[in-house]
């Protein structure tokens, strides 16, 4: 009975400063809009964003150069069926219609997903979702997956390596396949969010097991925050008013591109989706379990 009054006043974080790595602007766009809202301070954390860029998130955790990073899926789940520890924070961002699609350029003869036997396709990384939603999406039309031969280019460089014929067709995703309908009058020859991935969970956020049993109270105040962000980014306008602040997408494209929906909770469920497709692809080589990743209050 004796200090019972203390009882239920809430601990602080056990740090102060959370480092979190980010990077595609829009599937980050609530979480970026929140900390420069203050939201997270509101809280009780300093939340520095950290830019990845290219770099792998994953490895920056195990180096220590960050405590929580955004990543795809697939990324995420590549590393944990690798052996590394991972506790999921949050999902990200969700594909929607034609925000991940296969594109081609104005006179390409590559017109329908079966025009090729062994289509050459152009995506960010081999073993990332690009390649995973190209097979899924051509599998389905009818395509050999095991003919489909993949080139890595970055996003920026497909359009090019379209005109060079270095690529039949360029997994893109957003901002990108607008800039290049725009610009280049490019043509969407199979949606990607379709199927099996339709709706497909894209990425999310994540730190170490050890890091998150040394600090659930600062992540639990992490995770509050996030899902009031993705909540407020059911407008899509605010998200669209937002990207020219901290990306390279102009108001205009902004105003175009498709978006997807960023989603409140952590699903076992719907992430399973994501490590089983991997899996029945070849990208795991055991099925994960999703929910051992998800952290013990959820």
């Amino acid at each position: 009975m004796f200090g019972s009054s203390d009882a239920g006043q809430a601990q602080p974080p056990e740090r102060a400063t959370l480092r979190v790595g980010v990077a595609s602007p829009i599937d980050t766009a609530p979480l970026r809009i929140a900390v420069a809202a203050g939201k997270f301070r509101q809280a009780g954390l300093n939340v520095q964003l950290v830019e990845l860029g290219d770099s792998d998130g994953v490895e920056k955790l195990k180096a220590g150069q960050v405590d929580v990073t955004f990543g795809s899926d697939v990324s995420l789940f590549r590393a944990a069926g690798s052996g590394t520890a991972l506790q999921l924070q949050g999902e990200a961002y969700t594909f929607g219609r034609t925000t991940i699609a296969l594109v081609t350029l104005p006179g390409s003869d590559y017109t329908e997903p079966t025009a090729k036997k062994s289509p050459t396709i152009a995506v960010d990384s081999p073993d990332d979702i690009g390649a995973l939603t190209a097979r899924a999406v051509l599998g389905t039309a009818g395509v050999d997956k095991s003919k489909i031969q993949f080139v890595a280019r970055p996003f920026g460089q497909m359009p090019a390596a379209l005109q060079s014929g270095d690529a039949d067709a360029a997994l893109m995703v957003e901002p990108y396949i607008t800039r290049a309908e725009k610009e280049l009058g490019a043509q969407v020859l199979a949606d990607g969010s379709t199927g099996a991935t339709l709706d497909f969970p894209a990425s999310g956020y994540a730190a170490t097991g050890q890091f998150a049993a040394a600090n659930p109270r600062t992540l639990t105040a992490f995770r509050n925050v996030l899902t009031q962000a993705q909540l407020a980014a059911s407008d899509s306008a605010k998200i669209r008013d937002a990207l020219p602040s901290f990306s390279d997408i102009d108001q205009t494209t902004a105003a175009l591109i498709s978006l997807g929906s960023y989603p409140t909770t952590l699903s076992a469920t719907r992430l399973q989706r994501v490590a089983d497709l991997m899996h029945s692809s070849g990208q795991l080589a055991n099925r994960l379990d999703v929910a051992a990743m998800l952290p013990n209050a959820l």
